[in-house]
């Protein structure tokens, strides 16, 4: 049995009969700027979703096209003392783990400006999918401030290089450019980022659902393992995977297809 949807504050929590949930920031200042209301209930919300049963996959995003997120509140940044930026910082860190821990693929989708906090959110996803007039960057050295928490995993997604000149420079790219680096898989022309992250989401609720999250906490242990280790953790999910008849369910298809071809 699926759980009503609650309310929250500053995010809007939608889901399709096919376990489709949609994480949509509310409520918030334009290009959906992070202040810290907005954050605490993203992560409430992130919560909730991860707890629940029937969730095939998550797309995250901001409201209307104007931008995913284009960055922190600075008008709350600039009044901080030390203890309080450590505490401002942290709750955006809990909010990228929040999506990160979500058990089931998530998918990033990227119009307009992604900025600063924005980008390490959209670091945080599993899918990244960009709007041909996408912006990227990170700004934060032009307002006195490092890049800091989720900003750690862009070497391992775009390489050293792209890192050092996004965060020491402070600039922006264009989506064309955050595609050649492998931080977007791909970008749809303008007005056709919804249908792509649909088909995207579709072939992900077409598959079958205990695989999908095993693969997904798979692709999150080879990240953090070793090789070797790696190795032997996908011997035992793999195992696990006949557990129920999840795999005898979904190659029925194939094999009934294969016997009505031989018997042609």
């Amino acid at each position: 049995m699926t759980s009503p949807v609650p309310t929250f504050s500053h995010a809007l929590v939608t889901r399709d009969d096919r376990g489709i949930y949609t994480l949509q920031i509310h409520d918030a200042k334009s290009l959906n700027i992070l202040a810290t209301p907005v954050t605490l209930s993203l992560i409430e919300a992130a919560r909730w979703i991860a707890a629940q049963d029937d969730a095939r996959a998550v797309v995250i995003r901001g409201a209307g096209d104007k931008a995913f997120v284009g960055g922190a509140n600075i008008y709350e940044m600039a009044e901080l003392d030390p203890q309080g930026a450590r505490v401002f910082i942290t709750r955006l860190r809990d909010l990228c783990d929040a999506v990160a821990a979500i058990p089931v693929p998530t998918i990033a989708r990227l119009p307009g400006f992604c900025l600063g906090v924005g980008m390490e959110l959209a670091a945080a996803c599993d899918i990244r999918l960009a709007s041909a007039d996408a912006v990227f960057g990170m700004p934060e050295v032009r307002v006195g401030i490092p890049s800091v928490i989720h900003a750690v995993l862009f070497p391992a997604i775009i390489g050293q290089g792209p890192t050092n000149w996004l965060l020491l420079t402070g600039d922006t790219v264009d989506a064309n450019q955050a595609a050649q680096w492998g931080f977007v898989e791909f970008v749809s022309e303008t007005g056709g980022l919804d249908a792509l992250v649909e088909r995207t989401a579709a072939s992900i609720a077409a598959s079958g659902p205990r695989a999908v999250r095993a693969q997904k906490g798979l692709l999150r242990y080879w990240s953090e393992s070793t090789a070797q280790a790696g190795l032997d953790r996908s011997v035992a999910v793999f195992g696990d995977a006949y557990t129920t008849d999840e795999p005898r369910r979904y190659m029925a298809p194939f094999l009934d297809r294969k016997k009505r071809q031989e018997a042609r």
